[in-house]
């Protein structure tokens, strides 16, 4: 089969390896059939993260289940799944408790889309091998776009976590959104929808700014510091003093989360932080458990995160067009 591999700054190819088999009874193979690139990747394919290639990509999808092991139940050949991106048994005391990103049963992160914690491939290849299928493995629910949840693997979900528990505990919270990619507009979209009486989305790109504006928030090409301005929030850029920005604007007891990945170091304001009392989480999502509800509130269509979704491509595309700058695109491969 192909595997889609990073070679280089901004170059990919297809590999060829051998078909993925099933090693054990609990485990799965599915075919990705609609596959998106994580706002991460955009910062790997320009050369800003920290392993060197090559390596396969892709950690985010909905696929067809292909082929299970003997004690698999959940799912059954032909059905439409989410993958989530970490590795995950389901049994471990981590898992148990909801860090499924801290899985104790494989090695330390592993997950697809990167060599860390052992080799399991990437989203972007014909097909992949699910250790874990029933526990690992969602449904898709009838009524919902594999195109439009291409993204539940990780940053719609993520995104769904973010804001959702925190506008549960604070309704009508005020939400700043400091972002570059799809994570800040899915929270835009989320935020609105779960009731925050005020979004600020700060964004350089006017396209973005655009589209936040159509999910009713309020946007800035840069951020201006308004001292106890917002409850939540959210910073997606993965640049420390853009983190640093956001977290003084925070009220007091507010809440910062911060999806970047800061492959560069920096300084954050910490005694501004503690006289406010911030609370801030940097943090890889346990996104397992947070998927159904993530795709329930899809599936309420108070949301629509088709509109994030910039270009739907061939496949066949994806060694050409996914290196170019795109905000969401999605590599969609039909099956007979």
């Amino acid at each position: 089969m192909r595997e889609l591999t990073y070679v280089a700054r901004h170059s990919v190819e297809w590999r060829e390896v051998p078909d993925p088999r099933v090693q054990s009874e609990r485990e799965a193979i599915v075919a990705p059939v609609a596959a998106t690139s994580c706002d991460v990747d955009s910062a790997i394919l320009a050369g800003h993260g920290f392993l060197d290639p090559p390596f396969p990509l892709g950690h985010e999808c909905v696929a067809r289940v292909v082929e299970t092991g003997d004690a698999v139940t959940a799912v059954t050949p032909g059905d439409p799944v989410v993958v989530p991106w970490s590795i995950n048994c389901g049994a471990c005391d981590h898992c148990r408790a909801g860090l499924t990103a801290h899985c104790t049963a494989v090695p330390h992160m592993a997950m697809y889309g990167a060599p860390i914690g052992g080799s399991w491939g990437g989203l972007f290849s014909d097909l992949v091998r699910v250790p874990y299928a029933d526990v690992m493995l969602v449904p898709l629910p009838a009524g919902l776009d594999p195109v439009s949840m291409a993204s539940a693997s990780d940053n719609w979900s993520l995104s769904w976590r973010l804001v959702a528990p925190h506008l549960k505990d604070r309704p009508g919270a005020r939400v700043l959104v400091v972002a570059r990619g799809s994570i800040g507009l899915y929270v835009c979209d989320i935020a609105r929808a779960l009731g925050a009486s005020d979004v600020l989305y700060v964004d350089p790109d006017p396209e973005h700014r655009k589209l936040a504006e159509s999910f009713g928030a309020r946007t800035a090409e840069v951020l201006d510091p308004v001292r106890h301005g917002f409850d939540i929030a959210v910073e997606a850029t993965g640049r420390v003093d853009q983190l640093a920005q956001t977290v003084k604007c925070l009220a007091p007891e507010g809440i910062c989360e911060s999806a970047g990945n800061h492959f560069r170091p920096g300084e954050l304001p910490l005694l501004d932080m503690y006289l406010t009392g911030v609370t801030l989480r940097i943090a890889r999502d346990n996104v397992r458990g947070h998927i159904p509800d993530a795709l329930a509130l899809a599936a309420s269509g108070t949301v629509d995160p088709a509109r994030v979704v910039s270009h739907v491509l061939d496949w066949e595309q994806l060694p050409d067009a996914l290196p170019e700058k795109h905000l969401k695109p999605v590599f969609v491969r039909a099956h007979g």
